[in-house]
């Protein structure tokens, strides 16, 4: 079976990998479609190894075989990849933040002794099946394949949830930024602006349901003096996490959701004088994939509008680099591995 992997510095291969079993704990699923994260071009750009267990996560399908002793799934149920439910006995499930459970993590980031040897840019792929959640019987094939990024930013809304009385920000507008700003009108933001330097997504942010797109240099005029109440940084680059917090107002709040590689130089008078409150935002829960679904069915969340094209498993070496040259070029690209 052929499987896409990041192998190297700007390198992505189509490589041949053993047809996935049903083992213990495990479930194999066909793949539908599996979309390409900011995470997997990160890997692409790095000079370090990329867990080829992540390379690919965004992905939805059809279970194909699960082992006899899991009961919240069976073979032909369509799904989608999350995260396990709490375990209930690591120590931080047993001190009450099972929010942070390590069994659960480790999964999510493709650590655990279940992790796959890829991720689902293949036709199928056997994991563990708690990660599976059953997919809203409402949502196409696309759209399930991009309730992943979706709950990432409903688990970042969720952690700094935004009053009808505030004016929210939503600092870049990739698939996150996007995606970040419905979650925020979804839970009751009085405003949400958007800042993206490209036209063209500032363009997709007011069809998503900003009330505002406005350039990085009008967001500093904007905020230079009266800040905004609370920012979600969905940039993910060092530079804009210190202008994030330069343009809260005294007391505001930074959610830092956009992955910065490198190190960041801030500014700490900045953070002291205005008593900044930031926090950061990684991941999910297993309930918010449920959350997200129906958000999605309901039309609160939009995801079509965010899908630019699918491709095939042929093609996806390309579309990644263009991607990682140029990632405004497209917003949310889709792999079918069957096709």
């Amino acid at each position: 079976m052929k499987a896409g992997l990041v192998t190297g510095h700007r390198t992505f291969t189509i490589v041949d990998v053993p047809e996935p079993v049903v083992s213990e704990g495990k479930a194999v699923v066909h793949v539908d479609s599996c979309g390409i994260c900011g995470t997997d071009l990160h890997g692409f750009l790095s000079h370090d190894p990329y867990n080829p267990a992540i390379c690919g996560h965004e992905f939805s399908g059809t279970v194909a075989g699960v082992s006899k002793e899991i009961r919240h799934i069976k073979e032909g149920d369509r799904v989608v990849c999350g995260i396990a439910p709490s375990c209930g006995r690591c120590p931080q499930c047993l001190g009450g933040q099972n929010g942070y459970c390590m069994y659960a993590f480790l999964g999510m980031i493709g650590r655990d002794p279940l992790a796959p040897p890829h991720g689902g840019f293949a036709p199928r792929i056997a994991l563990d099946a708690m990660r599976l959640v059953k997919t809203n019987g409402a949502l196409t094939t696309s759209q399930a394949s991009i309730v992943e990024p979706a709950t990432v930013a409903y688990h970042a809304v969720m952690r700094s949830l935004p009053r009808p009385d505030q004016e929210v920000v939503v600092q870049g507008c990739g698939p996150i930024g996007l995606l970040t700003l419905q979650a925020a009108n979804a839970a009751g933001a009085g405003r949400v602006i958007a800042i993206e330097p490209n036209a063209l997504r500032r363009e997709k942010a007011l069809a998503v349901g900003a009330h505002e797109a406005i350039t990085p240099e009008e967001a500093k005029e904007r905020f230079g003096s009266a800040g905004a109440d609370l920012i979600f940084e969905c940039a993910g680059i060092p530079p804009t996490i210190q202008s994030a917090v330069d343009m809260i107002r005294r007391g505001g709040v930074v959610n830092l959701v956009g992955l910065a590689s490198g190190t960041a130089t801030i500014n700490p008078h900045t953070w002291l004088l205005k008593e900044a409150t930031v926090i950061s935002s990684l991941g999910y829960m297993h309930h918010e994939f449920s959350d997200v679904m129906n958000l999605i069915a309901d039309g609160r969340i939009l995801v079509d509008p965010l899908h630019d094209k699918t491709v095939s498993l042929d093609e996806l070496p390309a579309a990644i680099e263009a991607l990682a040259d140029d990632p405004s070029s497209a917003v949310k690209i889709l792999v079918d591995p069957n096709a």
